[in-house]
């Protein structure tokens, strides 16, 4: 028997509902680690299903770094405009846009290989499909430029 403390304590570091993190409990014994792992690779199979899904809503984020000098604009898409104004949404987009000012990706394809600044365990492309898991719809990077002086 899974404790609703658990529960809630995986919930409230994966932000997933209350259903999916109670089964990801019950198929790893219980452990927080092996619902961490089994979340994952649910996320990415849960991301390769939906991607094939089109993506015709979104935001333009505009992320400046502190010091002036370095900008960047992210094109993220998503299915819904409900999905698009959502302020997780719009936290996901400038987290992106803040990676790509720091890590200075020469793609799209090289971006989604990285691994997450604010966390080393996950690169953009898990990072993604977490959301994609969270919203229920597919989540795709269509662009971004970095300009620095």
């Amino acid at each position: 028997m899974i404790s609703a403390e658990a529960i809630k304590n995986l919930r409230d570091k994966t932000g997933l509902s209350v259903m999916l993190c109670k089964r990801a409990l019950e198929e790893s014994g219980g452990e927080q680690t092996k619902a961490m792992g089994w979340l994952k690779e649910h996320g990415a199979a849960v991301a390769k299903k939906k991607s094939e899904r089109s993506v015709n809503a979104g935001l333009i984020e505009a992320y400046i770094h502190n010091n002036g000098q370095v900008g960047v604009l992210l094109e993220l898409r998503t299915e819904t405009d409900f999905v698009a104004k959502n302020p997780a949404f719009k936290e996901l987009a400038h987290n992106i846009a803040m990676h790509i000012a720091a890590a200075n990706p020469p793609d799209v394809k090289a971006l989604l290989g990285q691994e997450y600044i604010k966390n080393l365990d996950l690169t953009i492309s898990e990072y993604i499909n977490e959301n994609v898991q969270k919203f229920g719809e597919n989540i795709e990077v269509a662009g971004f430029e970095r300009f620095e002086i």
